[in-house]
């Protein structure tokens, strides 16, 4: 027995399988320890669970609709994540394969007032160091 699927249930779809991929990929970019069996695990049951296979039924367009939408968010954050590095004049490639920046001039600060972020691709104790011009 076919049902009737809407534009609206395939635009959700997609949008919900975009959100879940960004968030994917940010917590994978930006984990503290290294990567294990059980985070694999954990993803799958994330990503096939019982959850979403009861909202988007398996062989159905709403489940294609949500893997099409999970492809887009995760592979979409890595697409923005190179346009800001490409854009970004104290970053290159270089970034992507070990951190690597421009030091930032002594003529820019953080603010006390504004709320500092944890260090990126963390676990590195020398990331947190604070460089020149920068307060913590």
């Amino acid at each position: 027995m076919a049902t009737e699927i809407s534009t609206l249930q395939m635009l959700g779809a997609i949008g919900f399988g975009a959100l879940v991929g960004w968030y994917v990929y940010y917590v994978n970019r930006y984990r503290r320890a290294e990567v294990q069996l059980t985070d694999l695990v954990t993803l799958i049951g994330v990503l096939g669970g019982g959850v979403i296979l009861t909202v988007f039924p398996e062989s159905t367009d709403l489940f294609g609709a949500y893997g099409i939408g999970l492809a887009i968010g995760f592979f979409g954050y890595f697409i923005a994540l190179l346009a800001f590095v490409a854009h970004s004049p104290n970053f290159d490639a270089d970034w992507f394969l070990d951190g690597r920046r421009k030091k930032v001039p002594d003529t820019h600060y953080i603010p006390d007032e504004v709320a500092k972020t944890v260090s990126a691709m963390g676990g590195n104790k020398e990331d947190e160091k604070p460089q020149a011009g920068l307060t913590r």
